[in-house]
């Protein structure tokens, strides 16, 4: 199933088991899909791709207002939203199986088991659609917050080669690295950030915990309507800077930027920045290894081979 549809349900599921509500959440995903599959016409309606998304959630959200739990039509509303329409059908069973599975599981009292392994770019949707699920429930400040404390933990986990090679060992069990995390970030952080952390870590690759935190730091950003940009300099980066800077990438990106700095003196001068795909290396070590690389090209192109003597040998 989509790997955003898989993270959306992970988050929305906690949020049910909180509310002690997995069964009446399960019972009524149930519900829905057996209603849609055995009516030929919101069938039709549901899984036609021609007809845009923003009106076949319309049918949807209108058929289930007031009918069922609003994490219920979060859920059907966002597998319209992600998955392709002639898999929605499908879809909303799936929904309905996972959610009857984790009550089924939680009432035995037994321990959720690990989402299946997938690759770098899905493990991130999967991690993404986590993130929207808590982002849509969150407050602009309160994304804001979560934003900064994500890259300034991002960070942290990328200097400390310990934590790094710790969250990125694959042998360790998820539960044992969600607990290293949970320990770092108790009681210090909003409870949004530790929670897309921990997610981070059982929903993402664990090698690629660090490129992980970062895209949930440029979810944020897109959460609150901004993209960011991971801005490396060789030295501080003053005010005046950071403005100019900030403009000149809005223009380029046709949204507000916002700037993630950290400091590294190995650049030797000047900054790189990303937004996104884009890379812009201005760095002076950059530079110097553009020289060598002319250099070595050039000397190259003029070495004499072995063995051959020059006009005055």
């Amino acid at each position: 199933m989509n790997p955003a549809l898989q993270g959306y349900l992970a988050a929305v599921s906690e949020d049910v088991a909180a509310d002690s509500a997995l069964d009446e959440a399960a019972a009524e995903l149930s519900a829905v899909a057996s209603f849609v599959d055995g009516s030929n016409e919101l069938t039709l309606a549901v899984d036609d791709g021609s007809v845009p998304v923003n009106a076949r959630r319309a049918v949807l959200d209108d058929l289930l207002d007031g009918k069922v739990r609003p994490d219920v039509r979060r859920l059907v509303n966002r597998a319209v939203t992600v998955i392709s329409a002639s898999e929605v059908t499908a879809g909303l069973h799936w929904l309905a199986h996972q959610m009857t599975v984790a009550a089924s599981r939680s009432a035995d009292g037994g321990v959720d088991e690990d989402p299946p392994l997938l690759g770098r770019l899905a493990s991130r949707n999967r991690v993404a659609g986590y993130a929207a699920a808590v982002f849509e429930m969150a407050e602009t400040e309160e994304i804001e917050e979560v934003e900064d404390q994500l890259f300034r933990f991002a960070r942290t986990v990328e200097s400390n080669q310990a934590l790094r090679v710790a969250l990125g060992d694959r042998d360790l069990p998820v539960a044992l690295r969600q607990e290293v995390v949970g320990d770092l970030l108790a009681d210090k952080v909003n409870r949004a950030t530790a929670r897309l952390a921990a997610y981070a870590v059982r929903g993402g690759r664990a090698r690629d915990i660090v490129g992980t935190l970062d895209a949930l730091v440029a979810a944020a950003a897109r959460a609150r309507g901004w993209r960011v940009a991971r801005v490396v300099s060789a030295n501080e980066v003053g005010d005046d800077q950071r403005r100019g800077l900030g403009e000149a990438l809005a223009r380029l990106t046709g949204s507000p930027v916002e700037l993630q700095v950290t400091i590294d003196s190995t650049l030797l001068g000047g900054v790189v920045v990303q937004v996104g795909d884009l890379l812009v290396d201005s760095s002076a070590r950059h530079r110097l290894d553009q020289l060598q690389e002319h250099l070595l090209g050039f000397e190259a192109a003029y070495e004499v081979p072995q063995g051959r003597e020059t006009a005055d040998g």
